[in-house]
């Protein structure tokens, strides 16, 4: 911006992300090209949505690999599962808030700009790490200006919408839930603690069983009206 000799002061967010919130990424899972990457995250949101009783919103960074999931996964559990595109962003969402028990599966636009607390969203998965498609015309023009495109254009854009995705998850003081990151880049990847640094000071775990006996202390604890 151009700002120079100016006071720059920093404040903690008040929300307790240790205590709160757990950052998950399954350990033995294949890589996001690999072959059976897509069948392991349709089972790997089975169990988890299975055991926080919907309340989920997952993310996607392609919108074919969104719809095939979502109507895998959708076959297999008994709760809602509501997909971005079949009805507008405001009424979906509004569904999606209001319900006790259903899951929301959108890509790009709903990794900011949503703003779902209490009991509605206890879960929140990301199915990879959002790093720009290769053919973006405008990341080759930075990319170009770079001396080192990867760390300098690259990962800051992915960490920011990361951070992003991430922060749907806790939206007031009371909140509670998991973020699931199907993507094993995020736990081995030797840039990992770059990525770290800019998401909330979340407990980490690679251990599902951990994970689904924390969903499922939160969802013994939704009132009956689901509020």
């Amino acid at each position: 911006l151009g700002l120079d000799n100016v006071t720059i002061e920093t404040f903690a967010s008040p929300f307790d992300y240790a205590q709160h919130s757990l950052l998950y990424v399954p350990g033995g899972f294949p890589g996001r090209n690999e072959t059976g990457a897509e069948k392991a995250i349709i089972e790997e949101l089975v169990t988890l949505i299975e055991a926080a009783g919907g309340r989920t919103l997952a993310l996607f960074t392609n919108r074919a690999v969104m719809n095939r999931v979502a109507e895998a996964v959708e076959e297999r559990i008994d709760t809602t599962v509501l997909v971005q595109g079949t009805l507008s962003r405001q009424r979906i969402i509004e569904l999606f808030r209001d319900s006790a028990e259903a899951s929301l599966f959108a890509v790009t636009s709903f990794w900011q700009g949503i703003d779902v607390p209490g009991h509605s969203l206890s879960l929140v998965t990301i199915d990879r790490l959002p790093f720009s498609v290769p053919n973006d015309p405008l990341l080759k023009a930075r990319q170009e200006r770079s001396s080192n495109p990867f760390f300098e254009v690259d990962l800051p854009r992915a960490t920011m919408l990361l951070a992003q995705g991430v922060g749907r998850l806790i939206r007031n003081r009371t909140d509670r839930g998991v973020v699931a990151v199907l993507d094993t880049r995020l736990a081995e990847a030797r840039y990992r603690s770059l990525l770290f640094k800019k998401l909330p000071p979340m407990k980490r775990t690679r251990n599902q069983g951990e994970v689904t006996a924390f969903l499922r202390e939160l969802r013994a604890q939704v009132p009956d009206n689901g509020e």
